[in-house]
């Protein structure tokens, strides 16, 4: 009974492309045929794989299906998070989401699940990403105030949604705990953030998040090991869409 996850899959099955990268980037190019054969080698009907987020450029869930119903017929139990382009996902429609794929799949909000002695605990989580504003040598020497102070918002209400997946884990008696994140747990002006101190706070073992994808940005957050916790990224190119295994 294995764990692994991966990220940023962007499927467009039912949908039109949006992302320029998607049509000229080489590792893009039949990545769900790649993906999906990864994951027929790796992934036993017993094993467990959480994608977090951006699963579909669908703007509404009928154009979504045809992405859930590929990632629905994948190997083993699937857990979903919330990307910031899954528009067919808005939170207030988690539960009927989990009433529709029940037994399918599982879409992750204010909740946790249990994989052996642990618990799988996350949210879609959020950064603060610009605009920046550069000098002549490309350094940071500003930044939008009320882009932040809007970033700082969101910021606050995905903490508290992560606070009560971990709550949830720990009242049902969970001390092992991991964490999952679509936007990576810090911006590229923090070294930690209201997310490595729930971690922390909560004895998070492992901290796996996405968002970053394209070699520019796979080295905008955490890397390795911070106070004891262990921080990865899972996006799917960063992988080469080969899921990351965690156990």
């Amino acid at each position: 009974m294995s764990l692994y996850a991966i990220g940023d899959l962007h499927l467009h099955f039912g949908s039109v492309l949006k992302a320029t990268h998607q049509r000229t980037d080489p590792l893009w190019k039949h990545h769900e045929q790649k993906f999906r054969l990864q994951c027929m080698r790796l992934l036993q009907p017993q094993d467990t794989l959480v994608l977090c987020g951006d699963h579909s450029w669908g703007r509404n869930l009928s154009e979504a299906e045809p992405d859930l119903e590929y990632i629905a017929t994948l190997p083993g139990r699937k857990i979903l998070l919330r990307g910031n382009h899954d528009m067919f996902w808005d939170s207030s429609k988690t539960q009927m989401l989990n009433e529709r794929y029940q037994g399918r799949l599982f879409f992750l909000q204010n909740s946790f699940l249990p994989y052996g002695e642990y618990a799988i605990t996350g949210t879609k989580g959020f950064t603060f990403e610009g605009p920046f504003y550069l000098d002549q040598h490309r350094r940071i020497i500003g930044w939008d105030q009320d882009a932040e102070a809007h970033a700082q918002k969101i910021i606050r209400r995905e903490a508290e949604r992560l606070r009560i997946s971990l709550d949830a884990a720990q009242k049902a008696g969970y001390t092992k705990k991991i964490m999952f994140l679509h936007y990576p747990p810090t911006c590229i002006l923090e070294h930690e953030s209201i997310f490595t101190r729930l971690a922390e706070a909560y004895s998070v073992e492992k901290v796996f998040y996405a968002h970053c994808h394209g070699a520019a940005r796979f080295h905008d957050s955490i890397e390795g090991t911070l106070h004891g916790i262990e921080y990865q990224l899972i996006s799917g190119d960063y992988l080469k869409w080969q899921p990351w295994k965690i156990f």
